[in-house]
């Protein structure tokens, strides 16, 4: 079982907080810290409407906030957790290193770096590799690289997206600290076991992103059903049954009312449609999916 922990943090953010780690070849526990299971996405979200996304969310009591050096909103993402007022020692911050900047070991902290500037900030809490290096034999540099970024405190974390179970296991012949999370396509309509328990063999937490499969299955009249059951939204469903298979979860939305739906998906009880839910999987894929290239 997954340990989570009450904390202010936890208060703060309105939702559970789980553990971080990176798992040594010994098997040693090391750079631990916390991280708000539910957290707003900003994939697509531009200019000024990704910046009073944020301010909308952190008013709302979100406290984590996932964006990518690839969504070209960085800079608007520090300047709402600066505008907020909020603390930021409150504010959890995910980057990502862009796939066609993932070319070695110096490149990568040069682009931390870019990315801590953009986004005006001293450290990130989480920084992922956005997808495998193309080139495998980049694969190995580019975590050297994420690792430094690691240990000389540019970031607290570091993690991976888009990454199958192969490349999983791939790094246990060159990894110092095994990733802390693997980010990638989780709903109901692609539940994923096999790769959401690979993720979990490494130490590493799953993250469902799209967890509403980029609107596309919003409209599935099964799901409306379950919703109906319960007295909850589609879209608070979806975003439940992730959280409750343990996944972080970013779902990403500029509408202020949406934003605040989404987040009362925490209060959602689906244990009365829970096998209603896992009847929907079909191994529907919304969108860029790396986890099965070599």
């Amino acid at each position: 079982m997954r340990e989570l922990h009450v904390t202010l943090l936890q208060a703060a953010s309105m939702g559970p907080i789980l553990s971080l780690g990176h798992t040594t070849p010994d098997g040693t526990r090391l750079y631990k810290s916390e991280i708000p299971q539910f957290g707003l996405g900003v994939f697509l979200a531009n200019g000024s409407d990704c910046k009073q996304a944020v301010l909308w969310a952190l008013e709302e009591g979100y406290r984590h906030i996932d964006t990518a050096r690839a969504y070209d909103n960085e800079k608007e993402v520090g300047e709402a957790i600066r505008e907020s007022g909020i603390n930021r020692s409150e504010i959890f911050v995910t980057s990502k290193l862009r796939r066609f900047h993932a070319v070695g070991h110096e490149e990568t902290v040069r682009r931390c770096a870019e990315s801590l500037e953009n986004l005006g900030l001293e450290y990130m809490d989480l920084f992922l590799v956005h997808a495998p290096p193309k080139d495998p034999y980049h694969r190995k540099p580019t975590w050297q690289g994420m690792e430094e970024c690691l240990e000389t405190g540019m970031v607290r974390a570091i993690g991976v997206s888009n990454y199958g179970a192969h490349h999983l296991d791939h790094m246990r012949s060159y990894a110092e600290y095994l990733p802390s999370v693997n980010q990638f396509e989780i709903h109901p309509w692609l539940q994923r076991p096999g790769l959401r328990a690979a993720t979990e063999a490494i130490g590493a937490i799953p993250e469902a992103y799209s967890p509403l499969a980029r609107g596309k299955k919003i409209d599935d009249s099964r799901l409306a059903q379950i919703a109906k059951k319960i007295g909850a939204t589609p879209a608070q469903v979806a975003i439940k049954w992730c959280i409750d298979q343990g996944c972080i979860t970013i779902p990403k939305s500029t509408n202020k009312n949406r934003i605040g739906e989404n987040l009362a998906s925490l209060d959602i009880d689906l244990t009365t449609v829970i096998s209603e839910i896992s009847s929907l999987e079909e191994n529907f894929v919304s969108g860029w999916d790396p986890t099965a290239e070599p």
